[in-house]
């Protein structure tokens, strides 16, 4: 469409007695202060260009001279059609502005309005039409957001009002980059002496992974979130990074396997000791701290694979009490089902290669919490590596889109199978948050919303029958991980214990007979018969 003189009154932009535009995008995703910008996802109306006499006004917006490589092709096609471009882009400064650019630059701007046609791809000037229609800034805020609800955090968080990627898509862009550029040696100056922002280089950040940060930040109540290469990756460089060489740290008995490793095998090295406790065990803990400078208290809830729950809220006032720090890691539980950080926990940390990813294709771990806790992690994070690629990162914000709903189901079929398992006369014992007859049931109600996707049990017999039992199964894979879309199935004495000896795995009381189900997001009623025929396999 052409672009129409104005025939209303004269307006005067006066939201702000002096507007200046940024140097450059802002992808920290911090609030932008006084100074406001226009957000780079809104649609901007002619009429803030508009003067009594005419044309466009004197006001002109400066984009990154990136901006056109960060538009679609379409898009970036109507723009090379377009004299107006050279407005928009070309005219990038960093020098402050009064608001009201020189008259040859007016006169510029009115010339290429008035003679070049602008396609639907690209929204910069639409007619003159009132300012109220015009949205400038980043308006999100965590604290005063109309996301009320976690279902509507997942799909909008870190994108809906707002995202340092000048884009008018809908999705997030994949910004493949290993390095960011500086435009003059001056700004590489102000950068190094924090006048100026910048990732500098990919190690230290990406636009799309930040809003994968931002949106886990939002579901989780957190100041912070760092995402990295996997869960594993966030663990370990968590625990370097808090404990120092000679601390002591205090864990639990029931945890993933390569966490326990790292504990007992590489923190040493440091210097770092550890004392290991019960979940329930809260006067081990208490014992713990009293007689260790204690830097901090790291377990799962629920843990992997027996479910166990530990009470955070009253670990955390007694670890605090004691100037120690809390981390939960909360994979098995999701940020939809326990907020760790509103409970009194420092840190929450999970694998979002599971349910956060939810899809079965993707690794990574994230870690939340304060600005500055996650901030010591996060300096060792760009020194030993670990990061995320962008692409991984679209996968996560991707997959969290539907998170609530396929955490929903899973609850939802989990609750119900440990109930029909409970209840079958070859499974042995049930394993899982959601029934009476867990040891952490109350504290599981107290503190959980819903209990989970996974549910471990032990079938009536040895290690064959579990084998028969397992490769009975029609729906689930045999695989490790949980938490994706489809249900996998993991015998834990085989999947990851197999290199020690029975008398050994029973020591950490992974039975041969213990079976481990992630339910996906099949129907309940397809998964109860493949279960129960499976049962009736072994009988």
């Amino acid at each position: 469409m052409a672009v129409s003189s104005c025939s209303f009154p004269p307006r005067v932009f006066n939201a702000y007695s002096s507007f200046e535009c940024r140097s450059d995008p802002d992808f920290s995703g911090t609030p932008t202060g006084e100074k406001p910008r226009i957000g780079s996802n809104r649609r901007v109306t002619a009429s803030l260009f508009c003067t009594g006499g005419g044309g466009l006004s004197s006001l002109i917006f400066r984009f990154p001279p990136n901006f056109v490589r960060q538009l679609s092709v379409k898009a970036r096609r109507n723009c090379s059609n377009i004299g107006v471009a050279q407005v928009v882009a070309a005219s990038w400064s960093n020098g402050p502005t009064s608001g009201y650019p020189s008259s040859a630059a007016a006169a510029a701007s009115q010339a290429a309005a008035a003679s070049v046609p602008v396609s639907d791809g690209v929204a910069v000037v639409e007619g003159c039409i009132d300012n109220d229609s015009v949205q400038i800034g980043d308006s999100y805020d965590s604290k005063t957001s109309f996301l009320s609800s976690d279902g509507s955090i997942t799909v909008h968080a870190g994108e809906r009002l707002g995202r340092g990627i000048v884009t008018d898509a809908i999705t997030t862009p994949v910004v493949n980059t290993s390095a960011y550029f500086f435009k003059k040696t001056q700004e590489l100056i102000d950068f190094k002496e924090k006048r100026h922002t910048s990732f500098e280089y990919g190690r230290y950040g990406n636009p799309t992974t930040v809003v994968a940060e931002e949106k886990i930040s939002a579901l989780e109540g957190a100041e912070s979130t760092l995402i990295m290469a996997s869960g594993m990756c966030a663990s370990t460089v968590m625990l370097m990074a808090l404990v120092p060489a000679g601390g002591h740290i205090v864990t639990t008995t029931d945890c993933y396997r390569k966490t326990r490793i790292f504990i007992e095998t590489i923190l040493p090295k440091m210097g770092i000791s550890a004392t290991v406790i019960d979940p329930a065990d809260v006067d081990g803990l208490e014992s713990a701290l009293n007689k260790n400078k204690v830097s901090l208290f790291f377990t799962e809830s629920p843990t992997n694979p027996f479910l166990r729950c530990v009470d955070i809220e009253k670990v955390s006032k007694l670890c605090h009490s004691k100037g120690t720090l809390v981390c939960i890691d909360g994979t098995f539980a999701t940020p939809l089902n326990q907020k760790a950080l509103a409970l009194g926990a420092d840190l929450v940390l999970h694998s979002a290669t599971k349910f956060i990813g939810g899809h079965n294709d993707v690794l990574a771990g994230c870690i939340s919490g304060s600005e500055k806790l996650v901030t010591e992690i996060r300096t060792l994070h760009h020194i030993l590596g670990g990061t995320l690629n962008p692409n991984a990162a679209y996968l996560i914000i991707r997959g969290m889109k539907t998170l609530h709903l396929r955490v929903q189901q899973q609850n939802s079929t989990a609750l119900r199978m440990a109930e029909v398992l409970e209840a079958h006369p070859r499974v042995k014992r049930v394993y899982y948050p959601g029934l009476p007859s867990h040891p952490e049931h109350e504290i599981a109600k107290r503190q959980m919303t819903g209990f989970g996707g996974v549910v471990s049990f032990e079938v009536d017999g040895d290690l064959t029958t579990t084998i028969k039992f397992v490769d009975a199964l029609k729906i689930p894979y045999i695989a490790p991980s949980f938490g994706g879309c489809e249900s996998i199935v993991d015998p834990p004495a085989i999947m990851s214990y197999w290199d020690l000896s029975q008398a050994e795995r029973s020591k950490y009381g992974i039975l041969d007979n213990l079976i481990r189900f992630s339910f996906g997001v099949e129907d309940f009623e397809d998964l109860k018969a493949d279960l129960l025929q499976a049962l009736e396999s072994i009988a």
